[in-house]
């Protein structure tokens, strides 16, 4: 079996069960902060939120650090040292005292995440330029597939012995991924000459070196406008769902459902539209998933139960599956092979801070103005985006 495919699909598996622990935590994120204390005014949503997203700025900061110690020192090393730190300091979650050691904690695993980009940027940089696209967009599937059942499997937990030991058990699932990274996933390491030491160029010496600068800065702006649309809502659906449903008891297993229904459409759509990615070229099949989601958020805001608000959810997961692997493969198609994992920890930091600022601006304008506001400030970016997009990528990309 061809190294890529090998390593493609262990990463697929140790960012599956990532994605099921991480996401078992969202849904019971708010009523976690309830438990520890947080009570009303609009309080819950706003610390919900901070909770939320105070992990990504982390991650935003840190990111290029690791993707240039990536570089440096292989991709797999840093796969392990996220997938460990990581389960260790979810695990410590479940025996916080109050919300601020809680947010503290998220803070903790914003600086020692990366498990996704180092496995994207593994399968980027060793994948040939044919399969970028089917490659990319299948590992997209791995995350959300987590996504998929974690929630449900988070809400099941909760339902049946409590929050505490959501934590303790997505600690134990990503400590599963370091398992499996270690022992199944290889890397082909490039050896420097002989006689020559690697140098750490500084970051104007790799601005030098991308042949597309414009194009990298749009793409990565893309990315951070997709994460803030998408994650203004993360943190607000559990109180939503528990805002339009008329049977309040199985609160948990209800959201984490509404969660689990994006990320099957997004297992669905995700290959297909990476393929056609490769065939008819990722600039259009952005701007489409952009238009159709931002279309697609308004009637969000109008919903009158679970099962409504399930089907839109849907519908969105269809769109948003081509997003984040098109951006990747044309990122990839771009970029010099010996700064692709500098350019994909800028590219991740760029769609941290999009999930920091998408979750915090979620929370307030949920707070403040109510949480169907929140749905329309949503739509107004993603097709704000497509814009953007448009001019920016697509024309350029479309001329002969």
């Amino acid at each position: 079996m061809e190294l890529w495919k090998r390593n493609l699909i262990f990463c697929w598996f140790g960012m599956f069960v990532t994605g099921i622990g991480m996401s078992q935590i969202a849904p019971v994120l708010p009523l976690y902060v309830q438990q520890l204390g947080v009570t009303g005014g609009g309080a819950v949503e706003k610390f919900s939120g901070l909770a939320f997203g105070v992990t990504f700025i982390f991650a935003a900061v840190f990111s290029p650090i690791w993707g240039s110690a990536a570089d440096k020192f292989g991709r797999k090393p840093m796969l392990l040292r996220a997938s460990l730190g990581m389960s260790v300091v979810i695990a410590l979650m479940g025996f916080a005292p109050n919300v601020w050691v809680l947010i503290l904690l998220r803070m903790l695993q914003g600086t020692i995440t990366g498990y996704g980009t180092a496995c994207t940027t593994l399968i980027a940089t060793q994948t040939d330029r044919n399969n970028a696209g089917f490659a990319l967009g299948t590992l997209s599937t791995s995350n959300v597939a987590g996504s998929l059942l974690g929630p449900i499997i988070g809400g099941f937990i909760e339902d049946t012995v409590g929050l505490r030991p959501v934590f303790y058990i997505t600690g134990g699932l990503v400590f599963i991924a370091f398992v499996l990274t270690l022992f199944f996933v290889k890397e082909e390491v490039v050896r420097e000459p002989h006689g020559e030491t690697r140098r750490v160029r500084s970051v104007r010496e790799i601005w030098n070196d991308i042949p597309e600068k414009r194009l990298t800065v749009i793409l990565s702006a893309t990315l951070f406008f997709i994460a803030l649309g998408l994650y203004s809502i993360e943190p607000i659906v559990t109180l939503y769902v528990g805002q339009i449903s008329a049977d309040a008891t199985h609160l948990a297993i209800i959201a984490g459902v509404v969660f689990s229904i994006t990320g099957l459409a997004n297992i669905i759509a995700a290959p297909l539209l990476g393929r056609l990615s490769d065939k008819i070229g990722g600039h259009r099949v952005i701007l489409f998933a952009l238009l159709a989601a931002g279309i697609i958020y308004i009637p969000q805001a109008f919903v009158k139960n679970p099962w409504q608000l399930m089907a839109l959810r849907f519908a969105l997961g269809l769109t948003m599956g081509g997003l984040n692997p098109a951006v990747n493969t044309l990122i990839k198609k771009i970029t010099p092979q010996s700064i692709t994992g500098r350019i994909f920890g800028f590219t991740m930091a760029a769609n941290y801070l999009g999930v920091f600022g998408g979750s915090i601006m979620g929370g307030q304008l949920a707070g403040s103005f109510g949480m169907t506001c929140v749905f329309f400030v949503t739509a107004a970016i993603m097709l704000l985006n497509a814009g953007i997009v448009f001019f920016g990528v697509y024309k350029k990309m479309e001329r002969p």
